[in-house]
C-alpha cells in the first residue's frame, strides 16, 4: 500500500501542511470526527476508525443533498439515511446532534452505557432518526433496497401530475465488509434488476477489515461486480476532498435508470499517525495519546472534549431549518393534493398511518367441516387473495416458490422497473436478501409486507427475522412444507428443528395452524398486530376442517391456544395437545380413546409465545393443573413441550432428521399414528398413577 492512493490531504502523504484557519466546511468535519472519538474515548469502547475516515462524505450528504426534518423525525417524505456498516455508529449519533435531533452532549457522552440513546449499534425506535437496525453488515444495505422499492410503489400508486407527493431517495454508508456479506450481493442483484435510480450507496473503500487488511480476503473489483449487476458505478480518489464527494452525489441523483454506487477511497482512523490505516483504528479506542495527535492533526484548539464550535452549532442549525422548511413545503402541497384528489389523498393517509381501511377483512373465508380438505397453504393463499383486494398497499411474494408457498395474488401485477404499482414480488432465489427488504420495506412504512419460502429454508433469512423482532417491525413470513409431510423430497426439506428455533426468538410470533380456519385467524392476528413479526408454518398437504374452528379460531389463535373439542364427560381423563396438521391426527386418537371410555380434552396450540402471554387464568381454563395425563403431539422436534405436557406427560415428536417416502409412510414409520397416541396417553397414566 502507498501513500499516493490516500490524496493529496492525507497526513500519510508527504505533501501534508496543516492549514492554519478551517472554513466551516472543515470545521464541521473535524467536528464529526472528534465528537466520535471522544464518544468513543469516555466510553473505552467502540469504533473509531470508520467516523475518521468517512466524516467527509458523510457530511457532504446530510450538509448539501439530504432532505430531512429533525424537527419531525417520521416526516414521510424524507430521505432515508442507512449507516450499514453500524459499527460507525458515532459518526451518525454525531451527525443527528448537531443536526438538532433529540441526541444531546450528554447522549454521546454516554455512548454505550446503561440507558442511554446512543447504544454501541444503530437501534430503529431508539434513537431518534435511526431508520433501521444495523451492526450484522450488510443488513442495512439490503434493508436499503427494501426502503427505495417502497418509494418507488408509493409514488407509482399515489403521485398525479404536479403532485409528487411520494418523492424522496435513499442514501447508504457501506463498508468493505457490508460488501463481502451475501446477503448485500443478493439485494443488489435484485436492486439492478429493479432499476431502482432513487438509491445511492457510498462505499467506504478503506482496504481495512478487522482482522488486517481486506487483501487477505477480499480483491475481486468490487466496481466491475456492481456494473455487472446493473448499477452505475463512481468512485472517488481521496475521501477527504468535498469537492469531489459532492460532484459524484450530484451525479448520482442525475442518472436514471440504475442505482447507484459511490467508491470513496477513504483512510481508516483519517488523522491518528499510529493508527490510520490499519486494523488497530477499527475497533478500539484510540488512547490518550493518539487522540491528542488526531486532534493536531484535524488543527483542533479545544481542550474539552465534546466540543461544537459555534460557528458549526450555527452551521448545522441552518440546515436544520432548511429541512423543516422542505417539510413545510411539502405539508402545503399535501393540502392541495387532498383538495384535489381527496379519495386518493386519503388512501395515501391511511397507508402512511400503518391503519387498515374500513371492512378489511370482510372477505376473508370460513370454512365449515365437510366441506372440503384444505392444505393450510391453500387457505393461506385464499387469505392473501382476500386481503389484496381489500387492502391497496399489502403486497409481497416469494423467494422463487410462489406457486409452492401459495403467495401469488391473482390478476395482480408483478412488480418490476416498467410497473412498480405491481404487488406481486419476485424475489428470487434470494431468501435472506427477500427478509432483509422486507424489514427495510416495513421499516420505511406505508405498506403491509409478506414473503414466503419453505420452513426449511427459513434458516437462510434468520438474521433478518431477528433483526424483525429486534425493530418489531410487522414483517409477516409464509412458511411451508412445515413437517416431515412434505414426503418425497428427503430430509433435506423436511423441517424438523425449524420451529423449536423461530419459537426462541424474542417477540417474534410463530403460528402453526390447524386447519383453514385458524389460518385465516393466523392471517387476521398478524394484520392487526402491528409491534412484531409473524411466522405462519404451514402444510403441504390436506386437512380436514375441525369441528367448531369455523367459530372459535379467531379469538383461539389470538390466544395462542385454546380447546379445540371439549371433553365428553364433566371430569377430564387426558389432555391431548398438538400444532398444525397433527391436530387432526390427535382428533382421531381422541375420538378412539373416548370409545375406550376415557373424557380426553383435545388442545389446539398455534403459538407457544401467545398462550404464554395470555394469564395464568385462562392458561389454566386450558390446561387443568390438575390433570396430569397429557400428550403433546408435534411432527417436529420436541424442544419446549416439556412446560405444556409436566413431569407425567409423553410427546410425540420427531427429534432426528426425516426420510424420503411418501408422507403418510413417513408419518406412519415415525410413530404419528392414533395408535402412537393412545400408547403415549396409557404411558402417561401409569406415570402418572392414574392407570
Amino acid at each position: 500500500m502507498t501513500n499516493s492512493r490516500f490524496g493529496p490531504n492525507s497526513p500519510a502523504s508527504p505533501s501534508f501542511t496543516p492549514q492554519a484557519t478551517f472554513a466551516v466546511d472543515d470545521l464541521a468535519v473535524a467536528t464529526i470526527r472528534t465528537l466520535a472519538i471522544d464518544s468513543v474515548e469516555r466510553a473505552n469502547s467502540g469504533h473509531p476508525g470508520l467516523p475518521m475516515g468517512a466524516a467527509p462524505m458523510a457530511y457532504v450528504l446530510w450538509s448539501r443533498f439530504m432532505s430531512h426534518n429533525p424537527a419531525q423525525p417520521s416526516w414521510p417524505n424524507r430521505d432515508r439515511f442507512v449507516l450499514s456498516a453500524g459499527h460507525g455508529s458515532t459518526l451518525l449519533y454525531s451527525l443527528l446532534h448537531l443536526m438538532n435531533y433529540d441526541v444531546s452532549l450528554d447522549d454521546l457522552k454516554r455512548f454505550r452505557q446503561w440507558g442511554s440513546n446512543t447504544p454501541g449499534h444503530p437501534e430503529r425506535g431508539h434513537t431518534p432518526g435511526v431508520e433501521t437496525t444495523t451492526g450484522p453488515l450488510g443488513q442495512g444495505f439490503a434493508n436499503a433496497v427494501g426502503m427505495a422499492m417502497t418509494e418507488r410503489f408509493l409514488a407509482a400508486r399515489y403521485n398525479r401530475e404536479g403532485f409528487p407527493v411520494v418523492d424522496h431517495r435513499t442514501f447508504v454508508l457501506a463498508g468493505d465488509g457490508d460488501l463481502m456479506e451475501g446477503v448485500s450481493y443478493e439485494a443488489a442483484s435484485l436492486a439492478g434488476h429493479l432499476g431502482l435510480d432513487k438509491l445511492v450507496v457510498l462505499y467506504d473503500s478503506n482496504d481495512i477489515s478487522l482482522d488486517g487488511p481486506t487483501e487477505r480476503s477480499f480483491t475481486e473489483s468490487v466496481a466491475a461486480r456492481f456494473e455487472a449487476a446493473n448499477w452505475f458505478v463512481l468512485r472517488v480518489e481521496d475521501g477527504n476532498d468535498l469537492p469531489q464527494i459532492d460532484a459524484a452525489i450530484r451525479q448520482a441523483l442525475e442518472h436514471r435508470g440504475k442505482p447507484t454506487l459511490i467508491e470513496v477511497r477513504t483512510i481508516i482512523g483519517f488523522g491518528s499517525p499510529g493508527r490510520q490505516g490499519t486494523s488497530a483504528a477499527h475497533g478500539m479506542p484510540l488512547g490518550k495519546e493518539e487522540t491528542r495527535l488526531a486532534k493536531q492533526a484535524y488543527q483542533w484548539t479545544f481542550d474539552e472534549d465534546h466540543t461544537v464550535p459555534a460557528s458549526v452549532r450555527e452551521h448545522f442549525s441552518q440546515l436544520a431549518a432548511a429541512g423543516k422548511a422542505r417539510a413545510d413545503h411539502w405539508n402545503e402541497l399535501l393540502e392541495r393534493y387532498r383538495a384535489q384528489f381527496p379519495e386518493v389523498a386519503a388512501e395515501l393517509e391511511l397507508a402512511l398511518s400503518g391503519s387498515l381501511p374500513p371492512q378489511w377483512d370482510a372477505d376473508l373465508p370460513v370454512y365449515t367441516p365437510g366441506q372440503g380438505e384444505y392444505a393450510t397453504r391453500q387457505a393461506s393463499g385464499q387469505a392473501i387473495n382476500a386481503l389484496a383486494r381489500a387492502i391497496p398497499n399489502f403486497l409481497g411474494g416469494s423467494a422463487d416458490l410462489a406457486s409452492s408457498n401459495e403467495t401469488m395474488m391473482k390478476g395482480e401485477p408483478v412488480y418490476g422497473i416498467d410497473n412498480y404499482n405491481g404487488r406481486n414480488i419476485w424475489f428470487g432465489v434470494r431468501e435472506h436478501a427477500m427478509g432483509a427488504i422486507l424489514n427495510g420495506m416495513a421499516a420505511h412504512g406505508g405498506v403491509h409486507v409478506y414473503g414466503g419460502t419453505f420452513l426449511v429454508f427459513s434458516d437462510y433469512l434468520r438474521p433478518s427475522i431477528r433483526l424483525a423482532a429486534l425493530m418489531k417491525l410487522p414483517v409477516i413470513y409464509v412458511f411451508t412444507h412445515d413437517s416431515i409431510g412434505v414426503g418425497e423430497d428427503g430430509p433435506t426439506h423436511q423441517p424438523v428443528e425449524h420451529v423449536a428455533a423461530l419459537r426462541i426468538i424474542p417477540n417474534l410470533v410463530t403460528i402453526r395452524p390447524a386447519d383453514a380456519n385458524e389460518t385465516v385467524a393466523a392471517w387476521r392476528f398478524a394484520m392487526t398486530h402491528r409491534d412484531r413479526p409473524v411466522a405462519l408454518a404451514l402444510t403441504r398437504q390436506k386437512l380436514p376442517v375441525l369441528p367448531d374452528t369455523h367459530q372459535h379460531a379467531t379469538e383461539g389463535v389470538a390466544r395462542g391456544g385454546y380447546v379445540a373439542v371439549a371433553e365428553s364427560g364433566s371430569h377430564i381423563d387426558a389432555i391431548l395437545i398438538a400444532t398444525g396438521s397433527e391436530v387432526s391426527l390427535a382428533h382421531r386418537a381422541q375420538l378412539a380413546l373416548e370409545k375406550e371410555g376415557l373424557s380426553v380434552r383435545l388442545v389446539s396450540l398455534p403459538s407457544f409465545r401467545l398462550f404464554d402471554e395470555q394469564h395464568e387464568s385462562y392458561r389454566h381454563s386450558v390446561l387443568p393443573p390438575d390433570v396430569r395425563v397429557r400428550v403433546g403431539v408435534e411432527m417436529l422436534h420436541s424442544f419446549g413441550w416439556e412446560r405444556y405436557v409436566g413431569a407425567y406427560g409423553e410427546v410425540v415428536a420427531i427429534d432426528h432428521f426425516g426420510a424420503s417416502a411418501p408422507g403418510g409412510e413417513l408419518m406412519k414409520q415415525f410413530g404419528f399414528t392414533e395408535d402412537a397416541i393412545v400408547s403415549a396417553v396409557q404411558r402417561s397414566q401409569k406415570r402418572s398413577g392414574q392407570q
